[in-house]
């Protein structure tokens, strides 16, 4: 009984990881299975990793245990054995290792599908590329430590993808929530020049309702096929949705697919023989506001109760797409007729507004979503302002003084953008950039609304000019568009972001000074963090 209590495998804490090899095995030898294994096995989570290693342990004995007794049989004449641990070759070694990984990337790939999921969740193996439920997932850390850019797209040098980087993924894979986006920036635009060809103030323009019509027809189409896109997307590897909704940037385009239905109706082109208000139109907003209450109860619980997703840890300039819904929706309500409604959500969109440009500007040192230079996302930052400022003057009736503090906000906020001239230069163009126009768009639209209650050449021609740096800047994205599509072929790239590691890659070992490295601490949360080993006792 004792002897069988001193051979039982210590317990399984993140405290044993190293001293189930470095004390249990010869440092010399130690040192090369260690450095394999942490190659090849590196998205294991913390409690699988302790399991192999104490597996790992027992078959390294064996071995060594074999190859002292058949070292012991040896002729005088032969030459001296090997010390420690002798495989075919160090190099067959390395293959095996490099094998392994390629393997288990692949297996990974697999996974990821809606039937695999299903057969993996019955049979119970290793927890290798699991999506748990949000207490067991990936925390938003893990994104902050892996991914780098300001739309947290770009996996780091030090990382190592667990789906394979040489290959090009399914096309299903690759096609991200951010692609709602570009149904936000043509129905945007659709609103636009629906407001231009009836606003009093630009009627001397003698715009054509029928540039209204292809918009929408155009946002229609777009709208549906990638709803139908992703909805298979969904369907086939279901299990990659929850890693976009758990990314700290990705989870705010979730709300995306609602605001641009809200875009679509409110552009809805007059010539159309619909009648919204009354108790149709009223059944169709509540409708559409349901989703977005549901995913605001979820947001906005993390922020404030969620620890790992509080909103100091996870502030960043896409978390206006989760707020803007709000006033977007604020304003359908109230030109439907309704009144207490759109109030609710306009009060719910003004609290958690004030509290998170507070948090953006304070660049809090836990804010690492927060791109240190100039970014076409800073541009949202627009889009809340003046949205508000156009929902309260639905409400009201009229453009009046509290209408305007939102609009003269979202202005200044506008000015200090445009004026750094270097804001597009030197970064990847990707889908999310059509998110970043429709707020351009919105401030044009507010433009045309403070027009028509101060009517002055001033106010006028402040609306031209932003209605033309809209319009121009939807051309240039369509173009941009176009070119990564039919030339490049890059507009669907490899979406990294979902293919981050549930841990850190270990840092590189010396095997012949393996005491005097700094090691590896992995805590409960499954963050990678070093200490000197002369602290760890």
């Amino acid at each position: 009984m004792e002897e069988d209590q001193a051979n039982r495998p210590k317990p399984l804490t993140p405290k044993n990881i190293e001293t189930e090899f470095r004390f249990n095995m010869a440092d010399d030898q130690s040192a090369d299975v260690y450095q394999r294994y942490s190659d090849s096995d590196c998205w294991l989570s913390t409690a699988s990793k302790i399991q192999q290693m104490q597996r790992s342990r027992k078959y390294f004995n064996d071995e060594y245990e074999s190859e002292r007794g058949s070292s012991s049989t040896q002729s005088p004449h032969s030459p001296a054995p090997q010390q420690g641990l002798s495989f075919s070759s160090r190099q067959s070694n390395n293959n095996n290792a490099t094998n392994d990984v390629e393997a288990g990337r692949d297996r990974f790939l697999d996974s990821l599908r809606t039937r695999a999921g299903w057969r993996r969740s019955l049979e119970l193996p290793s927890n290798r590329g699991r999506f748990p439920s949000e207490d067991a997932g990936l925390p938003a850390d893990r994104y902050f430590d892996a991914l780098q850019g300001p739309e947290l797209d770009i996996l780091k040098p030090s990382e190592h993808a667990v789906l394979p980087e040489d290959k090009v993924w399914p096309f299903l894979l690759r096609f991200p929530i951010s692609a709602f986006g570009i149904c936000m920036g043509v129905g945007s635009q659709s609103i636009l020049w629906k407001t231009l060809a009836e606003s009093p103030s630009t009627e001397f323009l003698g715009i054509s309702p029928a540039i209204n019509f292809v918009l929408w027809c155009i946002t229609l189409l777009l709208l549906v096929a990638v709803s139908v896109t992703y909805t298979l997307k969904a369907i086939f590897y279901f299990e990659a949705i929850p890693r976009e909704f758990y990314h700290p940037v990705r989870v705010n385009f979730f709300f995306a697919p609602w605001v641009a239905t809200l875009f679509l109706v409110l552009g809805l082109p007059p010539s159309f023989p619909v009648n919204l208000k009354g108790a149709r139109g009223e059944v169709a907003w509540y409708v559409l506001m349901a989703p977005i209450l549901l995913l605001e109860l979820k947001i906005y619980g993390q922020w404030m109760f969620g620890g790992r997703r509080r909103l100091s840890k996870v502030a960043n300039p896409s978390n206006h797409l989760s707020i803007v819904g709000n006033f977007v929706g604020a304003l359908l309500g109230a030109s439907l007729g309704l009144k207490e409604g759109p109030i609710f959500f306009f009060a719910v969109g003004l609290a958690h507004y004030a509290v998170l440009l507070v948090t953006l500007y304070q660049r809090l040192p836990t804010n690492e979503a927060l791109p240190k230079e100039l970014h076409p996302v800073f541009f949202l930052f627009v889009a809340v302002p003046t949205v508000a400022a156009m929902a309260w003057s639905e409400i009201r009736g009229t453009f009046d003084d509290v209408s305007r503090i939102p609009f003269f906000l979202g202005l200044f906020l506008y000015s200090s953008l445009v004026v750094r001239i270097n804001l597009f230069r030197g970064f990847r163009f990707s889908l999310a950039w059509w998110a970043y126009t429709f707020p351009m768009t919105d401030a044009a639209v507010a433009s045309i609304w403070y027009a028509e209650e101060v009517r002055n050449p001033v106010t006028k021609s402040l609306s031209m000019v932003l209605a033309a740096v809209s319009t121009l800047a939807m051309v240039a994205l369509l173009i941009s568009s176009a070119i990564h599509a039919i030339v490049l072929g890059d507009l669907f790239p490899n979406d990294l972001s979902i293919a981050v590691a549930e841990t850190c890659p270990r840092p590189p070992q010396n095997p012949s000074r393996v005491d005097r490295e700094p090691v590896l601490n992995v805590d409960v949360n499954d963050r990678c963090t070093t200490r000197d080993e002369s602290n760890m006792y």
